[in-house]
């Protein structure tokens, strides 16, 4: 058995002429990604091919000639088709990386008599990429902030994201034996859609640590969706490609979140981290006592209890600087320049991360 495809450019009326039945499918929308074929013609009946059927291939679509559950013939090329029992098995892949493989695995699990089988039937695959799959996280994902490689300064937060996502049926064969198989007549996006989701969700966590080891921001994740592609397709390469024949194909990343307390986490962890040093420091008091200054004057309760407590502010500026030597690091309050925790006064190692303070 074997399917022969007529020369490019030729009409499909003048094909239809030489046929007696064929197999066709008009279109496949984006909710459709399998449905059998419809037969049209007076040749035969019901489902049964017979020797001379044409099978119709749009763009877009692969055929799958499939007898009582065993593919075969597959053409992935658009064009129309002729069914030939006399000949040997055929395959036109279209492109289709892998396609021969696994339909040389198949027929090897199949012996052909030459006759053909009145349960034969041609199911049409589709091809196209699958648009408009929204994805929402339910449950916050752990996203490493890393501020120093060399100092192991960094501060774990949870993210929210959504977006979109696409995918693409690369491979019909293994989509038709492992996951399409048994229906009968069609099988919708939405027979798969949430399973797909939620391992999408699962690889997001792996795919996000990749993102923070190279030093990306939680912020600036929507502008680095290549690098997150990249990442979710080595995570999802076995659940999708190699056991449904369905790849990754592109994300859209519309917002990310996170809890207040993580952006106030943050932004501790960098004001130690800009108070390290100590002329910096210093200068960050010296800016605080000036704006005190400059509110004085618009104190509601008068110039003098503005400029008293301009006064307060300034001694504990300067008795904090004397402590110090203008050094934030060394203990007395303040937040860790390792984890951005709040130190207890006096402390010579950070309570959170255990590391030294001086």
């Amino acid at each position: 058995m074997g399917l022969v495809k007529a020369l490019a450019g030729s009409v499909i009326g003048t094909v239809l002429d030489t046929w007696k039945d064929y197999f066709v499918c008009d279109s496949l929308d984006n909710d459709t990604l399998m449905v059998k074929g419809t037969k049209r013609g007076y040749g035969g009946s019901g489902e049964v091919i017979t020797n001379g059927s044409g099978i119709v291939v749009n763009e877009g679509q692969c055929a799958l000639v499939v007898e009582e559950g065993n593919i075969l013939e597959v053409a992935a090329e658009p064009g129309n088709y002729t069914f030939d029992s006399s000949l040997s098995p055929s395959i036109f892949d279209g492109g289709l990386e892998g396609l021969k493989n696994s339909f040389k695995e198949a027929l090897e699990r199949f012996t052909y008599g030459g006759e053909v089988n009145k349960s034969q039937r041609v199911y049409y695959v589709n091809t196209k990429e699958i648009m408009d799959n929204r994805f929402g996280t339910s449950t916050p994902i752990p996203f490493r902030v890393i501020f120093d490689k060399a100092t192991g300064s960094e501060v774990e937060i949870s993210v929210r994201c959504n977006g979109e996502f696409t995918f693409r049926i690369i491979d019909p064969v293994i989509f038709y034996q492992k996951v399409a198989g048994n229906k009968a007549a069609r099988f919708d996006k939405e027979d798969l859609i949430r399973i797909m989701k939620s391992e999408m969700l699962d690889a997001l966590n792996p795919a996000f640590g990749r993102l923070s080891d190279l030093g990306i921001r939680y912020s600036e994740l929507p502008s680095h969706t290549t690098e997150l592609k990249e990442a979710l397709r080595v995570a999802l390469k076995t659940p999708w490609e190699e056991n449904r024949g369905i790849a990754f194909e592109s994300l859209t990343i519309n917002s990310v979140t996170i809890p207040e307390e993580d952006a106030e986490k943050i932004k501790n962890f960098q004001f130690s981290a800009v108070n390290k040093d100590k002329d910096t420091a210093n200068a960050t008091i010296i800016t605080a006592m000036a704006d005190a200054l400059r509110d004085s004057a618009n104190n509601p309760n008068g110039a003098a209890t503005g400029f008293m407590n301009v006064n307060m502010a300034t001694n504990a500026g300067s008795s904090f600087i004397q402590q110090t030597g203008g050094n934030s690091q060394s203990g007395g309050g303040g937040y860790c320049p390792f984890c951005g925790n709040p130190l207890p006064a006096g402390a010579k190692f950070c309570p959170n991360c255990g590391k030294p303070l001086q």
